[in-house]
């Protein structure tokens, strides 16, 4: 797959949001003399820059921040990938539309204020480009790790790569790459935060147990006790919640004052801490937030079935998964499956039963015998 050349006053004028900038590959020359400059990028983005929810757990809504401040996330992300012996990237390689945040501020305009080329394409095939063999960012979704393993030669051709990251929990995949690709050469810098957030905390390692997460410069937070029925059962923890100057408001309403993250932690310091999961059981698949409880209710409602469960399962290449384990009865139709959730689970499983606790919760140490799978594992690219 070639690139399609682009300078950078095309693609700030055709907009973060267009379909020829988040669904055809570019190359932009961010170091050309004549790239705009600071001043001048600012003065082409619109003066409130507008990020639209999935709707996957509730009616899609609009976000809004300033320019002002996008340019300044864009630029703390510059900082975070430039950090370390091996300095400032000579190139980005992203793979994150522009139409959501991260991909706006990491593939959009970090590349702007690192003044550094940028090819980004959406798609897992075609060859990786030729880079040089520099420092040299990739701007990663969760199946990028195992596209960079299959192109392990080029990751080892450079003279480093950090992976920049935002996408939940971190796959299997990531681990893989940081051996094969051998000591010190792999850095990751993960990213925690949301479209109504922006970014809240980052973590940077090369292998090992990962580090707690440290806030944004402008971030501050607080915890209040889980809600009432989140399960505590083995760990310690609080909900999160931040302040920062850069939470998004929906148009024509004030910027709320603080937010609750719907993340469970346990507070290191007052800039640190550890993530222990999630308040509602809020799982992302391929980029995509669902509810599972929710995503039950609607699947009760349509499936003819004695009980069903959504698990949600580590995956090597998307991080996260479901699977579906149902107790069915003679005819039970599960074609619509797919459909009904959103996104095809990793597995469907008939199931003489499913654990839960006496008040019908599903216990989470669900290991109910599978006695039939009923769809194979298939990767979505």
């Amino acid at each position: 797959m070639g690139f399609q050349e682009l300078t950078p006053k095309e693609l700030l004028g055709a907009g973060h949001a267009a379909p020829e900038i988040n669904d055809t590959a570019w190359h932009v020359r961010w170091d050309a003399p004549d790239a705009p400059d600071a001043s001048e990028v600012l003065a082409a983005l619109p003066p409130e820059v507008e990020f639209h929810t999935s709707g996957s757990t509730g009616p899609s809504r609009c976000w809004q921040r300033t320019r002002e401040y996008a340019w300044s996330e864009a630029g703390m992300l510059a900082g975070f990938v430039s950090a370390g012996v091996h300095g400032p990237p000579g190139a980005v390689v992203a793979f994150a539309p522009p139409l959501h945040v991260y991909g706006a501020l990491a593939t959009y305009l970090m590349p702007a204020r690192l003044g550094v080329p940028v090819w980004y394409r959406k798609s897992y095939v075609g060859a990786m480009p030729e880079v040089g063999h520099g420092h040299t960012v990739v701007v990663a979704t969760p199946w990028i790790f195992s596209l960079l393993l299959r192109n392990i030669d080029w990751v080892r051709s450079l003279g480093h790569l950090t992976v920049l990251y935002s996408s939940a929990m971190l796959p299997g995949d990531a681990h893989t790459l940081l051996e094969r690709a051998g000591s010190g050469r792999v850095t990751l810098v993960e990213l925690l935060g949301s479209t109504e957030t922006g970014g809240i905390a980052t973590r940077r390692w090369s292998g090992g147990e990962p580090p707690a997460w440290t806030l944004f410069p402008d971030v501050s937070y607080g915890t209040e006790s889980p809600s009432a029925g989140t399960a505590q059962d083995t760990e310690p923890a609080a909900e999160l919640v931040i302040r920062s100057p850069r939470l998004g408001h929906q148009p024509g309403q004030p910027r709320p004052a603080d937010w609750r993250t719907g993340d469970l932690v346990e507070p290191v310091d007052a800039r640190t801490f550890r993530l222990v999961g999630r308040v509602g059981r809020l799982v992302k698949v391929n980029g995509r937030r669902i509810n599972l409880d929710e995503t039950e209710h609607v699947l009760r409602t349509a499936i003819d079935c004695e009980d069903l469960a959504l698990v949600a399962v580590g995956d090597p290449m998307t991080g996260e998964q479901i699977d579906l384990h149902v107790v069915s009865t003679p005819g039970t139709d599960l074609s619509e499956v797919p459909a009904l959730l959103g996104v095809r689970p990793r597995k469907v499983h008939k199931v003489p039963r499913i654990n839960r606790s006496k008040t019908g919760k599903l216990l989470h140490h669900q290991k109910t015998p599978v006695t039939e799978p009923v769809t194979q594992p298939r990767r979505e690219s």
